[in-house]
């Protein structure tokens, strides 16, 4: 049978997922197991890595063998622009990229997540996405053929360089890697920074080499990524949060059979709470792993020092409103007022 998908450049991926999916249907209906291959960009030893392994513990758990779960991560299976169109041509059946990926893939509302200080804490960031907000905006999925799972978390995001960052205008002229987000781009013109669109599993050959100045993580990926070694700065701004969400290919999922799909679906809330769980201490210790290498000199910001950023950053959310949707920031301030948030 000849396969024929109308995406250009991807014919190869395009057949590929074909003959996936094809041979993903049977498994359902046989004693061999329901194979579920989860990729991501990130080390094993982050949040999300650990949240992936978790969850393939509790799958196979869970299902008795009868599904059996492949995590790839590190991008040995698909890198950042390929892996939601590999998801959707069904030659990977599970991912939880970063939520700026769904902004190029037409669902712009996620960016909102990438609006500086939209969210200020921990607590106001679960709460937006354990409610009825998450909830919509996982629906929006559906017309690209994708199922959202859950939300994961991996802390907020600090900015590195190789010259000292203590004000906003230290960033002025720096190539700074961002990814694929029309919000990044306006908050690091906001800043006169110069925004560099990469692939996450590049950024480290690319600030060791000089093609960009530098970037911004969370602590557990800058370390992990090992980073550190190729930044002599970092400052704690915590201007963003670096969200996922946890997505399966909609196809799949609806052909499962309804007991696989129960199981799967208390094994990704059980591995979503112990991913939450670990975020913060795993970005606590590599902060003090960082700072213990010697590699890297960490500037912590005072509150005042901070609100300096915060003002900085403030025309950011007029600017991309238009694009991410009034509807959705109004629905998140008076949110913010709602729990008290100042």
């Amino acid at each position: 049978m000849k396969l024929s998908f109308r995406v250009r450049g991807f014919t190869a991926l395009a057949m590929l997922g074909g003959l996936a999916w094809t041979a993903a249907v049977p498994q359902a209906r046989s004693q061999e197991p329901i194979v579920i291959k989860f990729s991501h960009v990130v080390a094993a030893d982050t949040p999300k890595g650990r949240g992936a392994e978790r969850f393939k513990q509790l799958a196979e758990q869970l299902t008795k063998g009868r599904v059996k779960v492949e995590v790839y991560p590190n991008s040995t299976l698909y890198k950042d622009k390929e892996e939601l169109e590999a998801l959707q041509l069904g030659s990977v059946q599970m991912l939880a990229p970063s939520l700026a990926k769904f902004g190029p893939l037409g669902v712009k509302e996620f960016e909102v997540f990438d609006i500086p200080y939209m969210f200020p804490s921990e607590a106001f960031l679960a709460r937006v996405e354990n409610g009825p907000i998450g909830q919509r905006l996982m629906s929006k999925l559906e017309t690209k053929g994708i199922t959202g799972l859950a939300f994961w978390d991996n802390g907020f995001k600090v900015f590195s360089a190789n010259r000292p960052i203590n004000v906003p205008g230290d960033l002025k002229g720096l190539k700074m890697r961002i990814q694929s987000s029309k919000v990044l781009e306006a908050q690091m013109r906001a800043l006169d920074a110069i925004p560099q669109v990469m692939a996450f599993g590049d950024v480290y050959q690319a600030l060791q080499t000089g093609v960009v100045d530098g970037t911004e993580n969370p602590w557990s990926n800058m370390y992990t990524q090992k980073m550190h070694e190729v930044q002599k700065y970092a400052v704690d701004t915590y201007h963003g949060c670096l969200g996922y969400a946890v997505i399966v290919n909609t196809k799949f999922w609806s052909a499962l059979p309804p007991d696989i799909r129960s199981a799967l679906e208390s094994a990704i809330k059980e591995a979503s709470r112990f991913e939450r769980e670990i975020a913060r201490k795993d970005n606590e210790d590599a902060m003090a792993a960082i700072e213990k290498s010697g590699r890297t000199k960490i500037i912590h910001l005072s509150a005042d020092q901070r609100a300096v950023w915060v003002k900085a950053l403030a025309p950011v959310q007029g600017e991309v409103a238009g694009r991410v949707g009034k509807e959705v920031i109004e629905e998140l301030v008076k949110e913010q007022a709602a729990a008290g948030v100042k």
